[in-house]
């Protein structure tokens, strides 16, 4: 059936009026078009209020020029107004590692790039303080989440405070934000008249929230953690990077401590999180009536975003990954919680009703693929740890690591009917298939994982992180050897003979990341090039805040060990390392030749162009296949390899 106006929660006066409203209770603005899928961070959060039993209206990226009518328009909520800048953080949204602004907008309609401005979250927030100066207003989001104590900035190349100093919200929501901002919708709800900015901020005991008090009125309680002042932080780097091994730990404990940080005259409080969701509620989240659809104020326009996952389902959250360089687990935290398999497959099913859908989910999958259902053995241990990573520097030895239920998961969803094939777009971690006795051995689970998915869920090409090449920044950034990865390729080449499928291994790479050198790059590119790599999904390291990759970036230290830790900062410095990537371009060539000379490794120019670019015999000009494919546009054969039978 054609999905009606009123599928959507309301985003003007007229569809209110057309369910009868005259107010709403939580109005939510967001820097992103609204796309009603539980993809989209601000579309969950309404429908998780509209099951609370409140009224919800969402107003997408308003205009914050002039006389801000897209602020006006709804009027005063009950409750309290939401403010997210959308599923990224805007400055990483808008501009580029070398902080040249982007040409587009993937979370906009048609990609147009000016529908939000820069750090969204400050923004909408002065400009409904503005306006409705006693109307609480409720920060979240990733953009808020990650800078909720004092943080660095990379576009402003500066240490920020928490953002509630700067933008005068009432109260920050971190973290996947369902359960908190129930809480506070309950508590409000409670009162017999509006609710004031005044009512929000006397909510100081609700888990997973931050508020900014006077100093004053912060009772201290028992096993807070007090982190250097921030205004001790601007004039040592030491203090911030000391504050930061407390925040990711405590972000990463089933039972964390309250931070709290002074702030000019105030008090950063940052409430230990939630625990852990169980599959139930998270079931209740996924089941709740999305249209899965753009509204349709959109139509005929393309949301680039929405046409990546609108056919794509999410089977669970967290990663205990602990990567240096990503933020997942400061956000969604690293306790895995996975959807049943029932939950998943009522999903699949509305996906196959949608008059789009030709038969193919696009991804089955999450923050990392193969995650499903693994988590610590022991919860009690679990409690006791504070390990960041649960894979790094080696598996936890209480961490199980089986994907069997993975794979039961992969042959139930391809058992749908409408399913033609099931394919997984998420990154591999393909450390979890080695066995910790024998690290160049496949568990049995993982060998039936790998086979499983190369046969039947891999659309042409499987993405993996190795990241980089040296031992030695693997180390800094939280991931193993290199040799395990020439190991899993070893084995994908293998089952790819066996089978016949003529696929591709993409592996993605970071460059400049802290302990980076530029002989290191060189070096990477040697070692790709003798396995018949061209390099084409690489990036320059962009530091983002509450990672401790940007935390070494900026302090120049270690958090953990306090130690002196190089990174390339300059563009200059960024460039003479991202131009390795590109060895096998021809342009390329005179530059690096230089640049070896300059830092004196000759040695490395001779191994990267052995025959001096003037004579190569004809292996070298006509590489093995995996090299010849790798330089090829991207494969989405929807029926390339064996279809499972029914």
């Amino acid at each position: 059936m054609e999905p009606r106006l009123t599928d959507w929660l309301p985003t003007t006066r007229k569809e209110m009026e057309l369910r009868g409203w005259e107010e709403a209770d939580v109005i939510l603005f967001s820097g992103d078009a609204y796309v009603d899928h539980p993809s989209f961070s601000t579309s969950v959060i309404g429908r998780v209020l509209e099951a609370e039993g409140l009224r919800v209206a969402i107003v997408p990226q308003p205009d914050w020029h002039g006389d801000f009518r897209d602020f006006k328009k709804l009027g005063r909520p009950r409750l309290f107004f939401g403010v997210c800048a959308g599923n990224m953080d805007s400055m990483v949204n808008r501009y580029t590692a070398g902080k040249r602004l982007r040409s587009d907008d993937a979370y906009s309609p048609d990609s147009r790039p000016t529908l939000r401005p820069d750090y969204p979250s400050i923004v909408y927030t002065h400009i409904l303080k503005q306006l409705y100066p006693d109307a609480p207003v409720v920060l979240g989001g990733i953009e808020a989440s990650m800078r909720r104590l004092s943080h660095y900035d990379y576009w402003q190349d500066r240490l920020r405070p928490g953002i509630l100093a700067d933008c005068g919200a009432d109260l920050l929501v971190y973290g996947m934000g369902e359960e908190p901002v129930c809480e506070v919708a309950r508590r409000l709800r409670s009162l017999s008249r509006p609710a004031t900015a005044g009512d929000l901020r006397a909510l100081t005991d609700i888990h997973q929230t931050v508020f900014l008090a006077p100093a004053a009125e912060v009772a201290p309680q028992e096993g807070d953690i007090r982190l250097h002042p921030y205004e001790d932080c601007l004039k040592s780097k030491r203090c911030q990077a000391e504050n930061f091994r407390h925040i990711e730990e405590e972000s990463n404990k089933l039972h964390a401590a309250r931070l709290l940080q002074a702030t000019g005259r105030g008090c950063m409080v940052v409430n230990p999180p939630y625990p852990p969701m169980s599959t139930a509620q998270l079931d209740r989240i996924y089941d709740l009536p999305y249209t899965r659809l753009p509204h349709p104020k959109y139509r005929g326009k393309r949301i680039p975003a929405y046409e990546m996952i609108r056919h794509s389902v999410c089977i669970h959250r967290g990663c205990f990954g602990g990567c240096a360089f990503c933020t997942i687990s400061a956000h969604q935290g690293k306790f895995v919680v996975s959807r049943s398999k029932e939950s998943i497959l009522r999903e699949v099913e509305a996906v196959t009703r949608m008059p789009d859908f030709k038969g193919y989910i696009s991804d089955l999958g999450g923050p990392s693929a193969n995650m499903y259902r693994m988590g610590g053995a022991d919860r009690n241990k679990c409690a006791r740890c504070a390990r960041p990573s649960c894979i790094h520097p080696k598996i936890c030895p209480n961490l199980q690591t089986d994907h069997g239920p993975l794979v039961e998961l992969y042959r139930a969803v391809d058992a749908v009917p409408g399913i033609k094939r099931s394919f997984i777009g998420s990154g591999v971690r393909y450390d979890l298939l080695f066995s910790q006795k024998d690290a160049g051995e496949l568990t049995k689970s993982g060998s039936a994982f790998l086979e499983e998915l190369l046969r039947f869920h891999v659309s042409g090409r499987l993405k993996v992180a190795p990241e980089h090449t040296s031992d030695r920044v693997l180390q800094l950034m939280r991931k193993p050897s290199f040799r395990l990865f020439e190991r899993f390729q070893q084995i994908f080449e293998q089952i790819d003979r066996k089978y016949g499928l003529n696929q591709q291994l993409i592996p993605y790479f970071i460059s400049s990341h802290p302990g980076c050198h530029e002989a290191d790059m060189a070096e990477l590119a040697v070692l790709t090039r003798k396995l018949h790599f061209h390099l084409q999904q690489v990036q320059d390291f962009t530091p983002t805040p509450m990672s401790l990759s940007t935390e070494i970036f900026y302090t120049g230290l270690h958090p953990y060990t306090l130690q002196p830790v190089f990174t390339a900062h300059g563009k200059a410095e960024k460039e003479a390392q991202r131009q390795y990537f590109f060895w096998y371009k021809p342009e390329m060539r005179a530059a690096i030749v230089r640049s070896l000379q300059h830092i004196g490794r000759r040695d490395l120019a001779e191994k990267l162009f052995p025959y001096g670019g003037s004579h190569r015999p004809e292996a070298e000009k006509r590489p093995p296949a995996q090299a010849r494919r790798e330089k090829q546009p991207p494969v989405y054969s929807k029926d390339k390899g064996k279809k499972r039978p029914k």
